[in-house]
């Protein structure tokens, strides 16, 4: 079982608009609505893939309860999140038919109070010894200390459980120093936590602050991995053109069942380049269109340097 983390979950929306223009009334073509936060989609991927999931994270009020009807649905995945008072939140991705380009609209998440933050750290304890990875995925709620990734991290080495953490900001500042397996950060997190803008040069200076491999989001360019192991880059043949929402999650994803799975890092890397890219392709955020993916697969461009 692979076991993700979403504190921040979602029940999300995409709907499509033939032209987006702003200040003028559209009329709403396709409404569709996915459980959604970043480890959510984590596990959404990972089961389409094969892989025994649990999610587990918050959700409550009417969001909540329409988010655990949506994740009964999804074989091979199993609900573990922890009630709260608060709702949980939507977020609205609107694509433009005619350009391709998604607008992403995200709630704020519900307020966590102490006694449902000591309720999640029981439940996560009780689910990593069934662990064979655990993903930490998505923004901090309010009211959830900001060093808690760190803490996980930490729970999870304890249970010797490989983690993977997948944030920004100061929450990824201090996970970082836990030092997590893997962090997959984009471009933009890694500059911030870095203060580089060389991608390389962030990547190694991300490892030497406490992640053991960093797999760095490139946007159209790919992934770059710098691990023990060594470093490469992998890109998809040619640009691809979607909804890039939940792009990062496949990729995510995918390095996670390639560590379960027991692959090479550049096995990895391609699995998750041509998975991202596939996810670009769906018509519905957080999900992959399989055929794309099984036409990318032997696709994918690789590079290894020293």
């Amino acid at each position: 079982m692979i076991l993700t983390v979403t504190l921040n979950t979602a029940v999300d929306l995409t709907y499509r608009v033939r032209s987006l223009r702003p200040h003028a009334s559209h009329r709403v073509q396709e409404v569709i609505e996915r459980p959604g936060g970043k480890g959510v989609n984590v596990a959404r991927v990972l089961a389409a893939l094969g892989h025994e999931s649990t999610v587990t994270g918050f959700a409550g009020g009417a969001t909540g309860q329409v988010l655990r009807e949506r994740l009964a649905d999804v074989p091979g995945l199993t609900d573990a999140l922890v009630p709260i008072a608060g709702a949980t939140r939507r977020t609205l991705a609107v694509v433009d038919e005619v350009s391709g380009d998604t607008t992403q609209f995200n709630e704020p998440g519900p307020h966590i109070e102490p006694a449902e933050w000591g309720a999640f750290l029981d439940r996560y304890e009780q689910l990593l010894p069934g662990a064979s990875a655990v993903a930490l995925c998505g923004s901090l709620p309010p009211g959830v200390p900001v060093g808690a990734y760190a803490l996980l991290v930490r729970a999870a080495h304890a249970a010797a459980v490989p983690v993977l953490l997948d944030t920004s900001g100061e929450a990824l500042r201090r996970g970082v120093a836990a030092r997590p397996d893997i962090i997959k950060p984009n471009a933009e997190e890694l500059a911030e936590l870095t203060g580089s803008h060389e991608p390389l040069r962030a990547t190694q200076d991300a490892r030497r602050r406490g992640a053991h491999a960093v797999v760095t989001s490139l946007g159209a360019d790919g992934l770059l991995a710098v691990t023990p192991e060594g470093r490469w880059q992998a890109a998809p043949p040619a640009p691809v053109r979607g909804n890039p929402t939940g792009a990062g999650d496949s990729a995510v994803a995918a390095l996670l069942s390639g560590l379960v799975d027991r692959l090479s890092w550049p096995d990895r890397l391609t699995r998750a380049v041509a998975l991202s890219a596939a996810t670009v392709l769906a018509r519905t955020a957080g999900e992959f269109d399989p055929a794309a993916y099984e036409e990318l697969l032997p696709r994918v461009a690789m590079s290894a340097s020293a």
